[in-house]
């Protein structure tokens, strides 16, 4: 078990817990995950680390309340105790380049962000660019602002920052004679997909991290299988992060779309469940017994 530290609303949907986990901070890298378990017959969940403090033996996570799991997990509060943490797990994200664009989107951001700030904090010149659907989605601006060099934020529908896509900012700077190691890009499917696309014709070698569609982090599940190569690959145990020139995106949205409908069932059956407990929970008296009017 580990105690939560810390919990903080980065958005109406996404949450920063700072758990006490010093073996896990110990050993963390930019790009690698924990598995965890909120309660004791809770699903198992990879989350990336999103930091580590390793003198104070803090991991930071941030996740976006999208299903059951995540939605159990952010009923716990600062002092209560996360059932099972383990990690850090996977491989971690190479972080050699002298020049790099970072590109982050939604919830993906969190995850970018200490990638960009092990950069930033070794010398590397950092590009980064994130993106959003509005304004009130927001989260880690000024984070990514004291890391990079160069900085953009992006909304779709312009109600903070420029208005746009993260890849109309990325061939931009490409256009203004920007020449990158590397590209790193970290968010929904869609997005990694089409940055590897704008990227492509210039052979800048990008990096994409498939931890959207990772399930149990073993690989046993076989959940995350991705083509990548013609190759099959489990983006929990052989990544998350691949070469983005190489990821069959097309297979890999598919088969994440196949498990909405199901994540959605869960996730309204547990806000009920929840609901309900708290409701028999605010009629019941100091012996225990149905108040009665």
């Amino acid at each position: 078990m580990v105690k939560v530290i810390q919990k903080k609303s980065l958005s109406e949907t996404v949450t920063l817990m700072e758990v006490s986990a010093p073996l896990e901070a110990a050993k963390a890298e930019p790009g690698q995950f924990v598995i965890l378990r909120s309660h004791e017959n809770g699903e198992r969940i990879p989350l990336t680390i999103a930091g580590f403090n390793r003198e104070q033996g803090i991991v930071t996570i941030i996740f976006q309340i999208v299903g059951a799991a995540t939605y159990r997990l952010n009923q716990l509060q600062e002092g209560d105790h996360i059932a099972d943490f383990v990690g850090p797990l996977g491989k971690a994200t190479d972080c050699s380049a002298a020049k790099v664009a970072i590109v982050g989107g939604g919830v993906g951001s969190a995850i970018a962000y200490p990638v960009a700030k092990k950069f930033h904090d070794q010398g590397s010149e950092v590009h980064a660019i994130i993106g959003f659907r509005s304004k009130d989605l927001i989260i880690l601006e000024e984070e990514f602002k004291k890391a990079s060099d160069q900085f953009a934020l992006m909304t779709d529908d312009g109600s903070y920052g420029r208005r746009g896509l993260v890849t109309d900012m990325l061939q931009l700077f490409i256009d203004n004679g920007e020449r990158y190691d590397e590209v790193i890009a970290i968010g929904p499917l869609v997005m990694m997909k089409f940055v590897a696309a704008v990227t492509k014709p210039y052979r800048i070698k990008t990096t994409v991290s498939m931890n959207p569609i990772m399930i149990d982090g073993t690989g046993m599940c076989g959940g995350c299988r991705l083509t990548v190569g013609g190759k099959t690959k489990f983006a929990c145990v052989d990544g998350p992060d691949f070469d983005g020139h190489e990821v069959d995106f097309n297979e890999a949205i598919a088969r994440a779309a196949m498990y909405r409908p199901f994540e959605l069932k869960a996730y309204e059956a547990c806000k009920l469940f929840e609901k309900d407990k708290e409701a028999r929970n605010s009629t019941r008296g100091v012996t225990g017994g149905v108040v009665h009017a």
